[in-house]
């Protein structure tokens, strides 16, 4: 089983050919493709960690849509003043899909 461990939007993630994973967005739209920096290979029981080696690795992915995170409410409150702050944030995403690992 070949897998490596790439850098995706300021985040570690474990993927392998035909992964979807779900990251913060990035530039481009569908249809469009990506190159993410290779951390970590393994191939079987060969695992390439060098620098000089991992440069050469190339890990592209597909991708597939842009969404937005589930909402998340931000309330803030002080007792006796009157102060009452509510919030919401909804976080932009990208999904995309791993095509190749070479």
């Amino acid at each position: 089983m070949v897998y490596a461990i790439v850098r995706a939007g300021g985040r570690q993630e474990k993927v392998s050919v035909g992964d979807y994973v779900t990251l913060n967005r990035v530039a481009g739209g569908a249809g469009s493709t990506l190159e993410l920096p290779a951390l970590l290979l393994v191939d079987g029981d060969k695992v390439t960690s060098a620098a000089a080696d991992l440069a050469k690795v190339k890990v592209t992915a597909e991708i597939l849509e842009d969404l937005r995170g589930p909402k998340i409410v931000i309330q803030k409150f002080k007792n006796k003043t009157g102060y009452k702050k509510r919030q919401g944030h909804r976080q932009e995403l990208t999904k995309i899909k791993i095509t190749s690992i070479a």
